[in-house]
C-alpha cells in the first residue's frame, strides 16, 4: 500500500477559485467603506462564527512549540490581515499595475519559503508547470502585457510585501498542517488577525461603523470567500507540499476573470483569455501528474512524510 497521502492539489484550486468570487461581493464594499474597515468586519464576522472552536484551537496550540506559535501569529497578524491592507494600499498610493504585476512574484516566494522552512524541493520538471502558470497569469492580470510600467517605489514595495506575506502564509500553513486540524488553523488565523484588523482601523482612523445595509455583503464575503475558501484550502494544504499548492492558488485569477467579464461589465483581450487558458491547463496538468507519476516534481522532506504517517496510524483521540 502506498505511503504517499492523497494528493489534494485540486482542493486548494478550489478554495482559490472560492477567492475569486471576492470581487463581486468586495466591490460594492470598497465604494462604501474603508478598505480596513470591511477587513476588519470579514475577521470579526468570522471569528463569531468559530467562537465555538476557540478555545479547543488554543488549547491544540498549547500543545505545540514554539515554531507553530510563531507560525500561527504570522498567518493571522501578516497573511491574513495586513497583507491585505498593504496590497489595498499599494493600489492607493500608486497606479493599479503595480501591485497586480509584483503580486505575480507570490509563488517565487514560496518555492524559496518552502525550501529553508519545510524542506521541500522541486524537481528540474516542475518549471515546466510552474513558467507556463506564471506566465498565464501575466497575460490574465493585463489588457497589453507588453506595456507594463512599474511606478511609485513606495507602491511597489508594499505589493512586494503582500506577495511576501501571502506567500509566507502558504508555507507556514503547511507547517501548521503537520501540527494542527485544518479546522485549528482556520480558527486561530482569525482570532489572531482579527485584532490586527483593529489595529489597523484605529491606525487609518477609518472607522468601525458600518451601516446595515452592508450587513449581506460582509456577511457573504466574510463567509464564502473568507471562512468556507480558507477551510477547504487547509484541508487541502494538509496533503499538499506548499511549492504545488502556491500553483494551484493561481485558479484565483482565473475565476476572477470569469466573474469579472459576466457580473462587472470587465472585457478581456485575447491574450487575456490565452493566459486564462494557460493557466487552467498548467494548474491541472500539474495535479494530474502528481497524482499518478511516480516521481512527482514536488518533494516533501522526509520529517515531513514521516510525521503524517505517524498521524494516520495514530490518531489523535483529542481531535475526534
Amino acid at each position: 500500500m502506498s505511503t504517499n497521502p492523497p494528493d489534494r492539489t485540486w482542493l486548494v484550486a478550489v478554495a482559490a477559485a472560492l477567492w475569486g468570487t471576492d470581487g463581486l461581493l468586495r466591490l460594492p464594499l470598497a465604494e462604501a467603506l474603508p478598505a480596513a474597515t470591511v477587513v476588519f468586519w470579514e475577521h470579526l464576522l468570522v471569528v463569531l462564527v468559530l467562537s465555538p472552536l476557540i478555545p479547543g484551537a488554543f488549547r491544540a496550540l498549547r500543545r505545540c512549540g514554539p515554531r507553530e506559535w510563531l507560525a500561527v501569529l504570522a498567518i493571522g497578524g501578516g497573511s491574513s490581515a495586513l497583507a491585505t491592507a498593504m496590497f489595498t494600499a499599494a493600489f492607493k498610493l500608486g497606479d493599479p499595475v503595480t501591485p497586480l504585476v509584483l503580486q505575480k512574484l507570490q509563488p517565487v516566494f514560496a518555492v524559496l519559503a518552502a525550501f529553508f522552512v519545510l524542506g521541500e524541493r522541486v524537481r528540474p520538471g516542475y518549471a515546466f508547470f510552474a513558467i507556463p502558470a506564471l506566465l498565464g497569469a501575466w497575460l490574465l492580470a493585463f489588457k497589453d502585457p507588453l506595456n507594463i510600467q512599474v511606478a511609485a517605489a513606495k507602491a511597489a514595495l508594499l505589493a512586494i510585501g503582500a506577495a511576501a506575506l501571502w506567500a509566507a502564509g502558504t508555507v507556514l500553513g503547511r507547517l501548521l498542517s503537520t501540527e494542527l486540524a485544518p479546522k485549528e488553523v482556520t480558527t486561530l488565523r482569525f482570532t489572531v488577525g482579527l485584532p490586527v484588523a483593529a489595529g489597523i482601523v484605529a491606525v487609518q482612523g477609518g472607522g468601525f461603523a458600518v451601516g446595515w445595509d452592508n450587513a449581506i455583503g460582509l456577511g457573504l464575503l466574510a463567509l464564502v470567500p473568507g471562512l468556507l475558501a480558507l477551510s477547504l484550502y487547509y484541508l487541502g494544504l494538509r496533503s499538499t507540499p506548499a511549492a504545488r499548492a502556491t500553483l494551484a492558488e493561481l485558479a484565483f485569477p482565473v475565476t476572477a476573470a470569469v466573474i469579472g467579464v459576466s457580473f462587472l461589465n470587465a472585457h478581456l483581450s485575447g491574450t487575456q483569455w490565452l493566459g486564462l487558458a494557460v493557466v487552467v491547463v498548467s494548474v491541472t496538468s500539474l495535479g494530474w501528474h502528481e497524482k499518478v507519476t511516480r516521481q512527482p516534481m514536488v518533494l516533501e522532506s522526509p520529517h515531513g512524510r514521516a510525521h503524517r504517517r505517524d498521524e494516520e496510524r495514530t490518531p489523535d483521540p483529542q481531535r475526534q
